[in-house]
């Protein structure tokens, strides 16, 4: 299943040094500060390193974000805000707006900006590792698993964090709530595209695969929807992605709850279910053309070669006929003129974010190391922040190799 989930590019950063010489004034100050940039230029590095897996992430975000948390959480005993949080300055470039940076001197924006790209990780990890050849169970319940993580640390990022910036996020950048709520129901979508690829496999009833792809395509269509007030300059191959998805499992739907309603004699009505499955099959043929000629950020998804796309195609080809022919046999029922109204509900499979928390705050961190932080010396130098010509350069993420398509998420 390479190419078969659309991915935007990873947030790109300017270098930060935390060389807050002379604010500095002890050892354990010096060592979180050189540990600090240690810590993020190696989870920068991993970020784009095709041989990471989720315990290798987890353990490098951790090391970095409970060092960063020392800049962030109140560590004098009072309610008033870190002395640290204001000090160093962070650029970030946006997932839709190319190389052109938003900074901000605030060590949440920091938190905020790599843990969104750190869920970023996440749903291409996923998406790497879908694309694998003869996938076994365990790997798809990794698959799974990461995008529900995704999903989970965006909406903690929108819940607990985002709200906290001083300067808030411009429209169309990705701190923006129209953005991240489209990141959240995307993961969620493509979680429940391998639930029903494992409902396909284990050859469960039509009513809950139908079901569940109703409420996947309504979660396309929900992220589609949230875009349509942001600039078609950046968000319009997005789109198309979400709308060629939304039409594609539509057409499973229809499909399948053709197959439910000629299960109960209702071969007329099943006519009608599968040749609106068509329209809609037809609909993300044309759809997938339209994404592939659309300019956008973010990878190229191909989903119109996939095996797993093209067998449904031919699979609602030969029921529709199938059912054609026992009507004309046993039946002999009209079809509606109307499409059956689909109010499918799965009471299984439905995905849920899985809930994130950053971790606690390192060891090295003490209030006497926070106390020998002194704010009123001064940095000796502006080395902490970045200079005018640091240009923030795009991540170099690996290419994906197309392998032999099986046709399944789940072997």
């Amino acid at each position: 299943m390479t190419h078969w989930f659309h991915r935007n590019p990873l947030k790109a950063t300017a270098p930060v040094s935390f060389s807050l010489y002379g604010v500095a004034a002890s050892t354990g100050a010096n060592k979180i500060c050189n540990d600090l940039k240690a810590a993020r230029a190696r989870l920068l590095e991993l970020l784009t390193d095709v041989t990471a897996n989720a315990e290798m992430m987890k353990n490098t975000t951790d090391a970095y974000f409970s060092l960063l948390q020392g800049f962030i959480i109140s560590l004098d005993g009072t309610t008033q805000e870190n002395k640290l949080r204001f000090i160093q300055n962070f650029k970030w470039t946006d997932t839709l707006q190319g190389n052109t940076p938003s900074a901000q001197q605030d060590a949440v924006f920091e938190l905020v900006s790599m843990g969104f790209n750190v869920a970023l990780w996440y749903t291409k990890f996923g998406s790497r590792l879908s694309g694998k050849e003869d996938i076994t169970e365990n790997e798809a319940k990794e698959v799974h698993r990461s995008l529900k993580t995704a999903a989970g640390i965006f909406r903690h990022l929108k819940d607990s964090y985002i709200p906290r910036l001083i300067t808030p996020a411009e429209k169309g950048r990705d701190l923006e709530a129209r953005v991240i709520d489209t990141y959240i129901v995307q993961c969620q979508a493509e979680a429940q595209e391998v639930t029903i690829a494992r409902a396909i496999e284990l050859k469960h009833n039509a009513n809950l695969i139908a079901a569940l792809a109703y409420e996947t395509a309504n979660f396309y269509q929900k992220a589609d929807h949230t875009l349509t007030s942001l600039e078609p300059d950046y968000t319009a191959k997005w789109r198309k992605y979400l709308q060629l998805k939304q039409c594609f499992y539509m057409a499973y739907a229809y499909c399948y709850h053709g197959q439910t309603l000629l299960a109960s004699d209702k071969c007329g009505e099943s006519i009608r279910s599968l040749q609106e499955a068509e329209k809609f099959y037809g609909k993300a043929e044309d759809l997938c053309k339209e994404y592939r000629q659309t300019k956008g950020p973010g990878s190229t998804a191909k989903p119109s070669e996939q095996l797993f796309f093209r067998k449904l195609g031919s699979w609602i080809k030969n029921t529709l006929e199938k059912c054609q022919r026992e009507n004309g046999f046993i039946y002999f029922q009209k079809v509606p003129p109307e499409a059956p109204q689909l109010e499918l509900k799965a009471n299984y499979g439905l995905v849920e974010p899985i809930p994130f928390e950053f971790p606690a705050l390192h060891p090295q961190w003490s209030p006497e190391v926070y106390a020998s932080f002194d704010l009123t010396k001064g940095l000796k130098d502006d080395k902490a922040k970045p200079k005018p010509e640091e240009e923030v350069k795009p991540m170099k993420e690996p290419d994906l190799k197309p392998q032999k398509d099986s046709g399944c998420l789940i072997s």
